[in-house]
């Protein structure tokens, strides 16, 4: 009865506290909770000849996190640059940037807005998914209100997380993404 009383407390707890996501979305598959996973799924708003998502890393082996088919005759030498997106820390291995080949000239993405700007239209739930991430939204598998999503013509729907200050606990927000514009609304759907 002494153990009996505490799980039912506990279950009931977990039950009523949580709110519901409606029925009408569906679950975000668990491979799309890794930024890096998103890149092959974007769909560039310009036409490139070439672009590729690195980090910031000397070995340009483990710099690649993406890359589109290269064209024979290219080659690109450029520096990497500053500072990039999903900035981490100082030093190797902390942000990513993105590289593209526009009319035979390098061009580089170093900032959430950039790459918001060569996404462009959300073709997608992975373009929409890393839009948000430029926002500091992520997707908590374990969570329905953390990892849910409705596609519809003009908008992109998704129940997203946000880290909060202490870093430990998470936030669940409601998310609309205007398909065409990309602008981002976000209401909190916490407790």
């Amino acid at each position: 009865m002494k153990v009996l009383f505490p799980a039912l407390i506990l279950v009931s707890g977990l039950w009523f506290g949580q709110k519901n996501v409606p029925a009408d979305f569906r679950k975000i598959p668990e491979i799309l909770d890794n930024p890096e996973l998103l890149y092959p799924f974007v769909v560039p708003d310009k036409k490139y000849g070439y672009w590729s998502v690195l980090r910031n890393n000397p070995d340009p082996d483990k710099a690649i996190i993406y890359e589109s088919q290269m064209p024979d005759h290219m080659t690109l030498n450029d520096p990497a640059p500053e500072k990039g997106f999903f900035q981490k820390c100082l030093g190797e291995d902390c942000f990513v940037y993105l590289l593209a080949c526009e009319n035979d000239r390098s061009r580089y993405f170093s900032d959430e807005q950039q790459l918001r700007n060569f996404i462009g239209f959300i073709d997608n739930l992975p373009e929409a998914i890393l839009l948000a991430n430029t926002y500091g939204y992520l997707v908590d598998s374990g969570n329905p209100e953390g990892s849910s999503y409705k596609i519809e013509e003009k908008q992109i729907s998704l129940y997203l997380v946000r880290l909060k200050n202490d870093r430990q606990t998470k936030e669940p927000f409601l998310i609309k993404i205007h398909r065409k514009t990309g602008k981002l609304e976000a209401k909190s759907a916490g407790k």
